[in-house]
């Protein structure tokens, strides 16, 4: 007898903020499959019904990172500027946001992990332009440059 499709999703989604939390804290090297789902609370088994890598797992799991901080934006982009720069945000012990947190850990990931990224960039910058309907232009670029790399640079 299978599991209900709602305690799969559920399960999935327990694997994807454990990893989140742990990916964001300690980068790609610094966590194992095992890591991932004891903070998770089940079995490494578990993981394979779900997930055909690590590699994948990552990629999907910064994405449900920044999603889930994207939930608690604030509508207004000056607010999510000053949010995003705030203390508050840079002490956090698990998981920021992973533009900022995994910064030089995503230049050593191959291209898969790398276009999730870029789509977690895509989706901050429209925030910070304050409208989904304009490309990404120079000002928006350089304030998420000014953005990402100063929580990154203010973490290290």
């Amino acid at each position: 007898m299978s599991w209900p499709s709602e305690h799969r999703a559920e399960t999935r989604n327990r694997i994807l903020y454990s990893a989140g939390e742990l990916f964001t804290e300690k980068g790609f090297s610094g966590v194992s499959i095992d890591q991932v789902m004891a903070s998770a609370g089940l079995t490494r088994g578990a993981f394979y019904a779900h997930f055909n890598s690590k590699r994948e797992l990552y990629a999907e799991a910064i994405v449900f990172r920044a999603q889930q901080m994207g939930e608690k934006h604030p509508s207004n982009a000056d607010a999510l500027i000053r949010g995003y720069l705030s203390t508050e945000h840079l002490s956090q012990e698990k998981g920021g946001c992973p533009l900022a947190f995994l910064v030089s850990d995503i230049g050593q990931q191959d291209q898969l992990i790398r276009e999730s990224y870029t789509s977690i960039f895509k989706e901050l910058a429209k925030k910070v332009a304050d409208s989904s309907h304009q490309p990404m232009d120079a000002s928006t670029l350089r304030i998420m440059v000014l953005m990402v790399g100063g929580v990154a640079v203010a973490k290290a």
